[in-house]
């Protein structure tokens, strides 16, 4: 029924427009379209824009293209690829292991990865050691006592060395050995593409990958945000415009850097920008909590790219043990100039693992 409405409307229609997504299988539903309706050649335009903007839309209009039969070709090598490996392999799992499991051409190769890995784990011997953290007392700037932490350079064996070691620091003397400032910089991050979108609303918010995208997906249907399925961190120039306007309202000429990220990995979809609001100037949506959060860390990446780069003292502090060869060590950070810091601080695995993050030293 579907195919005959189709079919029906083309036949009335002075033009027809195939504007599926510009991905594989986007470009596979647009050929169909064009076999299964008999559409002629003269009479149908292939468009595609990443934005539901009437801006965007105008602009695919004018610039309408031909199917690209190597990404049909290419998305016909995948569904090959699915029958030979997913057909084959998920009904020997359903007998071997459970029902309603799948294999598949993606699946198979990162089961393997993850299995790998697993057999070096178990195969590893782990070897305990204990640590020393001293807290030390110190005066500030304005004479107030104030604590910061520093570990013990070497780790022991034991609990009785660890202990010993302990007794022996009672009465001993401490004194700053020396204080080393390096001063860095800090850059922003790219704006998002799938994968770090993903990455960083798990971190941020605890998002799985499947509320990401399902909110990702209400938030483009209702034109707020960009095509959310890119591995692409270009911004257009009017995106670049647009964060550059609301940058120099917010914080003003020296907090404002303009930044063209380029793709690094082989066969990404240059064609998509990166995920990025659709209108940079519109701050905050409607909409529920989960896309509210969403979009709001989607701005705050997308602005923050184009800021100037967080100035920042790296401090490191070693501290001697009068009476022995022991050393602690500090290390922290003191920021000069906040940068993009100022509007965004990009997530690490490593800040959720670490019960000793980076301190501020006094």
């Amino acid at each position: 029924k579907l195919v005959a409405d189709l079919r029906k409307s083309a036949e009335e229609a002075d033009v027809v427009w195939l504007a599926s997504d510009e991905d594989r299988e986007g470009e596979a539903i647009a050929w169909h379209l064009y076999e299964v309706l008999d559409l002629k050649e003269k009479e149908t335009h292939r468009i595609v824009f990443h934005e539901i903007t009437k801006n965007a839309i105008l602009n695919a209009i004018e610039n309408p293209r031909d199917i690209n039969l190597d990404v049909v070709d290419a998305q016909q090598a995948r569904r090959v690829l699915d029958r030979i490996v997913g057909f084959e392999l998920s009904p020997v799992l359903w007998r071997k292991i459970k029902p309603s499991l799948s294999a598949g051409r993606v699946q198979s190769v990162t089961v393997r990865l993850v299995v790998e890995r697993e057999r070096e784990i178990q195969q590893f011997k782990a070897e305990a050691s204990f640590r020393v953290v001293a807290t030390f007392i110190v005066k500030n700037e304005l004479g107030q006592d104030v604590e910061f932490k520093a570990e013990l350079r070497n780790r022991f064996a034991t609990e009785a060395e660890a202990k010993a070691f302990l007794e022996s620091a009672m009465s001993a003397k401490y004194n700053v050995e020396s204080i080393e400032t390096r001063p860095t910089r800090r850059t922003p991050a790219a704006p998002f593409t799938t994968s770090t979108l993903q990455q960083e609303a798990s971190r941020k918010y605890g998002f799985p990958v499947a509320t990401t995208m399902r909110v990702a997906q209400s938030l483009y249907e209702s034109g707020k945000i960009t095509y959310m399925r890119t591995d692409s961190v270009n911004l257009s120039d009017l995106a670049l415009n647009t964060a550059k306007a609301e940058i120099l309202e917010m914080a003003g000429e020296k907090y404002y850097k303009r930044r063209q990220y380029n793709t690094k990995s082989k066969g990404a979809q240059e064609a998509h920008e990166a995920i990025r609001p659709t209108y940079i100037n519109v701050h905050e949506i409607e909409g529920t909590a989960q896309e509210r959060k969403l979009y709001d860390l989607i701005w705050k990446r997308t602005v923050a790219s184009q800021m100037v780069a967080a100035e920042v003292d790296r401090t490191t502090v070693v501290i001697d043990m009068n009476g022995s060869e022991s050393q602690f060590v500090a290390s922290g950070e003191v920021v000069r100039f906040d940068g993009f810091l100022r509007l965004y601080s990009e997530s690490t695995d490593e800040e959720q693992q670490s019960e000793n993050t980076e301190a501020i030293l006094p």
